[in-house]
């Protein structure tokens, strides 16, 4: 009711405007009024979501109640699927039993997380797809193989669509839980802890994520963390003058831009920079990470009972010390580049709501 007493006080004020605009002759006077009438109009849905108490117009009231969401989720707890008592079956594992094979996204390129080793078979291989197998071993049991693990190469940018559209059963791809994603995709407990930071040639004299950016060009993934983060601080936390080149399909497209000279900088997760710096003995992290994200494997919203089931095998997977363990792939895959004394050596405790 407010809103709509506000709404008429200003529309008598228009009138009032057009009755002293009178001696100013028509088209003039006629301008002005149509001016005031359309600033009046937009700002009336402004003072619709105002709410109580002075809250300010515009922008600002729309922060809040964004704010206020944001601060009720956490990413590191934001996973509402508990494990179940036993490995149960539902409709989206039965249909991948049916079908005889899992469908998982993965990356081909993220040196020691999933890559094709040419000193191997050619296979892929790393710590996230160490973590497909378990996950596939769990779900087939005594009938596993290799072969009934179909794994797909899928960009950066493509990971929530082709959960949505059902082309892969799950992403399993250094794919970073947020509450926004959330509204897109399901996601497992988490399963590695990490965090943003910059990356850029040894000889560079960029500190870390900081005003030594300035005037510099940064490289990050389209629909990334790194690209949101970037946006959201520049002018704050760095500096205006960051030049925030358009964001590549692929993560390692940057360290290629880096490579070439055409990007200064590159602004990624701690864990997948310390490994294009394995790679590229150049370049370097950049200052500690600016944040504390969580990797989590994505699935669709209605596999309900597939969430589940990854949560009960991630319980296992984070506590073995046998071979196909979570410790066993990380020594075998991250201890080089990350060393044992890093916040990453060890999984997240997953905390179920």
């Amino acid at each position: 009711m407010r809103a709509r007493s506000d709404f008429f006080r200003r529309l008598s004020a228009v009138r009032r405007v057009r009755a002293g605009l009178r001696g100013w002759g028509g088209v003039g006077a006629m301008a002005v009024v149509c001016v005031l009438a359309l600033a009046f109009v937009l700002l009336l849905p402004l003072t619709q979501s105002r709410g109580e108490a002075g809250a300010d117009l515009g922008g600002q009231g729309t922060a809040q109640g964004i704010q206020a969401k944001a601060a009720k989720c956490q990413e590191s707890t934001v996973q509402d699927q508990s494990p179940p008592p036993s490995d149960a079956d539902g409709t989206t594992i039965n249909a991948i039993k049916e079908r005889g094979y899992l469908k998982v996204g993965v990356d081909q390129n993220s040196y020691r997380w999933g890559y094709l080793n040419p000193n191997s078979s050619g296979e892929l291989e790393g710590f996230d797809i160490d973590l497909v197998h378990a996950i596939a071993k769990n779900i087939f049991g005594s009938s596993y193989s290799a072969s009934k693990v179909h794994l797909l190469a899928i960009p950066t940018d493509q990971r929530i669509p082709a959960v949505q559209q059902k082309r892969v059963d799950m992403v399993v791809r250094t794919m970073t839980i947020t509450c926004l994603r959330t509204d897109d995709v399901a996601f497992s407990a988490p399963y590695f802890v990490t965090g943003q930071q910059v990356l850029a040639p040894k000889v560079s004299t960029i500190k870390g994520y900081d005003n030594t950016l300035a005037h510099k060009r940064v490289c990050s993934a389209a629909t990334s963390i790194a690209n949101t983060r970037l946006r959201a601080d520049k002018g704050h936390k760095i500096p205006a003058t960051v030049d925030i080149l358009e964001p590549v399909p692929n993560q390692l497209d940057c360290l290629v831009e880096l490579q070439l000279g055409q990007a200064d900088a590159v602004v990624t997760d701690g864990a997948l920079a310390a490994s294009q710096a394995a790679q590229d003995p150049t370049v370097e992290l950049k200052g500690a990470p600016f944040t504390t994200e969580y990797y989590g494997v994505a699935m669709n919203k209605s596999a309900t009972d597939l969430v589940q089931r990854v949560n009960r095998i991630l319980e296992t997977y984070r506590t073995s010390t046998g071979p196909d363990g979570w410790h066993a792939s990380y020594t075998k895959w991250l201890l080089p580049t990350l060393g044992k004394d890093s916040p990453s050596a060890d999984p997240p405790i997953p905390h179920y709501k």
